[in-house]
């Protein structure tokens, strides 16, 4: 097989993984701020943390590319993932030893990239603080995690903290629009305002779903994101919201939600989410309002703990049954 037919069968997300600091689309302060510690040869130790898809794996390897050669690149820089074994064995062996040895390169100090640095056991953490100190003339350390708080703060002080917040629309947005002119994707506006609105700032989600979209239906459109990945229309959302408002009938409500739920294969937690969302812009009386938020809120929380979605159903329905109840009260009274 040959090079190009590799890349050809690569998933987008990583044939379109920048390889330079200046292709990042987001984060410039803190681009430009590791691109002049690079510049002055002062790299410190880095602690990358935020949530996924929003550019700290990329950003760091961008950094890799720039200060090593490619035949360098392999022997300067040690990447570990939340897949590998990262124990208190590994740190003291694999880490130690690569951390220990210098090399024949005159690039500057090597670099180890701890991926996912929040499942490391707090033994396997505490094993690392020694290490950076005894080793920081010869390594550099990269830890990156989602959740800072899994990281003990002696790691936290050993190194020089970014966040990496989710990124904005306008940031996705031209990326977006130039992976999909390179791979001739054909997808109309309200596509594209589907895969930002499920992505909730994550570049990578934005660039798989995509890429998923346009293989199952070679056509990018609103309805084709949601339902390749599953999520309820937002005309089944409406149904639905319509039969909780206005359908007098228990059973029969019941009854539709669950022939729809059956037919589009949809979960009750995603239906609580969207209604939560459209019913903020409903105007009930406050005092309903937060009532029914509560109410939604409870069922979602048993969902996730195992609950029978019929049970939760029948709740969300009595929940809507008894809000329309309170609006007919406070209309009487005024």
């Amino acid at each position: 097989m040959t090079v190009g037919a590799v890349n050809q069968n690569l998933p987008w997300v990583e044939k379109y993984r920048p390889s330079k600091l200046e292709d990042l689309v987001s984060h410039e302060d803190i681009i430009k701020t590791i691109g002049q510690f690079i510049k002055e040869n002062q790299l410190p130790h880095l602690l990358f943390y935020g949530p996924p898809g929003t550019g700290k794996t990329s950003t760091i390897l961008a950094c890799a590319k720039q200060m090593y050669t490619q035949q360098q690149f392999n022997s300067m820089v040690l990447e570990l993932n939340a897949s590998d074994d990262r124990g208190i064995g590994i740190v003291r062996g694999q880490i130690l030893s690569f951390a220990s040895t210098r090399t024949i390169f005159k690039a500057g100090p090597k670099l180890i990239i701890l991926d996912e640095a929040d499942a490391m056991t707090n033994d396997a953490q505490n094993a690392l603080r020694r290490i950076i100190e005894k080793y920081t003339d010869n390594v550099r350390f990269c830890i990156i995690c989602n959740y800072l708080g899994k990281i003990i703060p002696a790691l936290q002080s050993r190194c020089t903290r970014f966040r990496f917040a989710p990124l904005q629309q306008d940031q996705i947005v031209p990326r977006l629009k130039e992976i999909v002119v390179k791979e001739n994707v054909k997808i109309s506006e309200d596509g594209i305002n589907a895969l930002l609105a499920l992505s909730g700032g994550d570049m990578r989600k934005v660039l798989n779903t995509l890429q998923s979209t346009w293989l199952a239906y070679r056509d990018v459109t609103e309805d084709n994101v949601y339902t390749c990945v599953g999520h309820p229309l937002r005309s089944d959302i409406d149904r639905i919201l319509n039969w909780l408002m206005n359908e007098n009938d228990f059973s029969t409500c019941f009854q539709n939600i669950q022939e729809l739920k059956i037919l589009k294969g949809l979960a009750l937690c995603d239906i609580l989410t969207e209604v939560h969302t459209k019913i903020q812009r409903v105007k009930f009386p406050p005092e309903v309002l937060i009532s029914l938020i509560i109410k939604m809120a409870d069922s979602e929380a048993r969902v996730a703990s195992g609950c029978s979605e019929r049970i939760e159903l029948s709740a969300l329905i009595a929940a809507f049954q008894v809000a329309r109840e309170q609006i007919d009260v406070a209309l009487q009274d005024s």
